[in-house]
């Protein structure tokens, strides 16, 4: 559910301790949007049992991205940032320990990059890697 700003969300009954809205609305910073926020309890859930078993903070580079931002930062026109996405920072975990829970939570969509880990969770499974990213991904 696209929410048009994460200030104007209700948390009282939040149950997403390690996650807030502000972590994964877009940051344009007011550029094109006032903070749009999707909110997606399933996504959530996964990020939440993610971080379980990792027992490490998740860092969000980049989670919901308004349409102009999006293209501003050359997203792939059909990202699935425009909906519910988060990039997750490398530093400090074994990246295949953490595609490894992530898989294990239910993502579906897995974006190799050489410092973070895209997740989505697509219909039809995908994964790819980003320019220069696959000699890190190999075991």
């Amino acid at each position: 559910m696209l929410i048009t700003s994460f200030s104007h969300l209700d948390t009282s009954g939040w149950r997403w301790p390690h996650f807030s809205p502000r972590e994964l609305a877009c940051r344009c910073g007011g550029r094109f949007c006032k903070g749009e926020y999707w909110h997606d309890e399933a996504f959530l859930d996964a990020l939440e049992a993610v971080r379980a078993e990792v027992g490490l903070p998740l860092v969000v580079n980049s989670g919901h991205r308004c349409e102009l931002w999006n293209a501003y930062v050359g997203g792939a026109a059909n990202s699935l940032h425009k909906q519910i996405a988060a990039d997750i920072a490398l530093a400090g975990h074994d990246r295949h320990a953490l595609k490894a829970a992530a898989m294990r939570a239910g993502f579906t969509g897995f974006g190799l990059a050489t410092n973070f880990l895209h997740l989505d969770r697509r219909a039809v499974p995908a994964q790819w890697f980003y320019a220069g990213s696959a000699r890190h991904w190999r075991t």
